[in-house]
């Protein structure tokens, strides 16, 4: 969950993912598209990584991740790291997830997350649900033997930004460790540059593979240029591709109306149906 109310998002996602929300406000600098815009992406997608290093999985098993992640401490701790643009860290990107986000007429929403791994091959009777093969993850492959009883931490991140008068949008992504950044990319060009739910899916994204900023068809070049002129080291990429996630959100305007997006990477697609 995102409060976006006041201004000071406050994310509450399954699972608490990454911790991102604590310095959403930081992607909010520069035009889209502008080299500002992506250095201010890339820098907080390298803290996306760092929060989960060692220490994330046992906090998150105790309890208390959220409120040590949004303290004021550790907000003041995670906007230093972001100002001093340090180095993140590392991850293997595994596949296998897709996204479904839905809101109905009386402002309920969920956002769902399934990732099916390599597929398990068994389908919930009467739900045409498939399970996970859950030894694909890579949450469990690096994070060691799981334990009885211990909490599994996982990618996934389904989000509802929610403002003062109920859900604002409702968005999540497939794309393994990229889809962290996707989703923080789709509420930033919604909530903070104001695009429709449609614009902000098909903008072209960024994403940190520590050193590499990897940067999606459609940016402009020029802008580009200034980013390696400032020591990022560019990956370019001619086109869109499915790399860069698979967002499906649903967004709800001030007059109440609703607004739905697939991504076009992934096949996706966005349908409002009528009362």
């Amino acid at each position: 969950m995102a409060d976006v109310g006041d201004r000071a998002i406050r994310p509450d996602e399954e699972g608490g993912p990454s911790g991102r929300g604590a310095v959403l406000e930081r992607v909010a600098r520069g035009a889209p598209g502008t080299a500002e815009a992506v250095i201010a992406l890339a820098e907080v997608m390298r803290e996306q990584t760092r929060v989960r290093e060692e220490g994330f999985a046992a906090a998150l098993r105790r309890g208390g991740l959220a409120q040590r992640l949004l303290s004021d401490d550790g907000i003041a701790a995670g906007v230093a790291r972001v100002a001093a643009s340090l180095p993140g860290a590392a991850e293997p990107a595994p596949a296998g997830t897709t996204h479904v986000s839905a809101v109905d007429t009386d402002g309920n929403a969920a956002s769902l997350s399934s990732s099916t791994g390599s597929g398990s091959g068994v389908i919930v009777p009467g739900t045409g649900i498939h399970l996970n093969n859950m030894l694909g993850e890579y949450d469990l492959v690096a994070g060691g033997p799981a334990l009885p009883g211990k909490r599994l931490t996982s990618m996934m991140a389904p989000t509802v930004v929610v403002g003062p008068d109920g859900p604002r949008l409702v968005v999540g992504s497939a794309g393994s460790v990229r889809l962290r950044g996707a989703i923080m990319q789709v509420i930033a060009n919604v909530v903070a540059h104001g695009m429709s739910v449609a614009d902000a899916i098909h903008f072209p994204r960024v994403h940190v593979d520590e050193p590499h900023v990897h940067c999606e068809g459609g940016h402009d070049e020029q802008e580009l240029d200034r980013l390696e002129a400032s020591g990022y080291d560019i990956v370019r990429w001619r086109r869109r591709n499915l790399f860069f996630g698979g967002a499906a959100a649903v967004e709800q305007a001030d007059d109440g109306s609703l607004a739905a997006a697939g991504d076009p990477r992934r096949g996706g697609h966005g349908v409002v149906v009528g009362a």
